[in-house]
């Protein structure tokens, strides 16, 4: 089954290749498939965004079987929930992930240590051509850390404390991210959702 991942985010990209990539004979990112497409991800939920990205891109690439959409973000309880699916653009459109974090720490500035849980939060649609899209959703839970710690990863990882190991998402390496991200459950999510059909 040819898949492409609806995606040019290499560390997107490098996960699910990593988790998944032995259920697909090919996979191709966007860019690799020679098509460009700019989904315009308006919906409310990170659900609603995968879905769409996946079908639009399938829509886009008649040379392929399957595309497979992810949306995430970060999701704070003291924010309502914020940032949420604008966590990419939390500080205004162009804005990087320095910016988003500087603006994340300002909102927080006087929140408690004891009440900063938040969560990261994966939503991922597989669609198929001629079978309904599959939609799954994981988390991970943590707390947000005022300071940030360690040089790996993207986004909020570095603020993203992992209770669990005692590690941001940013000090842990590619393979201890895998086993706990909100990604990887989210993926597993899909591979059940997957073998379910086939029993």
């Amino acid at each position: 089954m040819r898949l492409i991942i609806a995606s040019n985010n290499a560390h997107k990209v490098r996960e699910i290749r990593q988790i998944v990539g032995r259920y697909f004979s090919d996979m191709s990112t966007l860019r690799e498939a020679g098509l460009e497409i700019d989904v315009l991800e308006d919906g409310e939920t990170f659900q609603e965004n995968a879905v769409k990205k996946a079908e639009e891109v399938l829509a886009a690439a008649p040379g392929f079987d399957a595309a497979l959409a992810d949306d995430s973000g970060l999701m704070v309880d003291a924010l309502g929930g914020a940032p949420g699916v604008h966590s990419a653009r939390y500080a205004g459109e162009g804005h990087n992930d320095a910016e988003n974090n500087r603006k994340l720490m300002a909102d927080m500035r006087d929140v408690p240590d004891g009440q900063r849980s938040c969560r990261f939060a994966s939503a991922i649609a597989l669609a198929r051509r001629g079978k309904a899209t599959l939609t799954v959703i994981g988390y991970a839970e943590g707390t947000l850390l005022r300071e940030a710690r360690g040089q790996n990863g993207f986004g909020y990882d570095p603020y993203f404390l992992y209770p669990p190991l005692g590690k941001t998402f940013a000090e842990l390496s590619a393979e201890e991210k895998n086993a706990v991200s909100h990604r990887s459950r989210s993926l597993a999510l899909l591979e059940q959702a997957l073998e379910a059909e086939r029993a």
